[in-house]
């Protein structure tokens, strides 16, 4: 399954990270960061809670970014 989230981040460099760390999160397939459109496109393992998933992948976000935001 695929989610689109919006996104507040100040750089692209800082949007890599972001993806980046989405990646490397348990129940993440695969992710995408638009650094131009602020948007996270996320898709979930088969069978991932999406809402713990995602908390995960702010909390990671967070992490190589501080600044960072996913509106969830």
């Amino acid at each position: 399954m695929k989610k689109t989230y919006k996104i507040e981040v100040d750089c692209a460099n800082c949007a890599n990270k972001m993806e980046d760390a989405a990646k490397k999160t348990a129940g993440v397939q695969n992710a995408t960061v638009n650094f131009m459109t602020q948007k996270m496109i996320v898709e979930f393992e088969e069978g991932a809670d999406v809402d713990s998933v995602m908390k995960a992948v702010l909390k990671n976000c967070k992490k190589v970014e501080d600044d960072c935001e996913i509106y969830l």
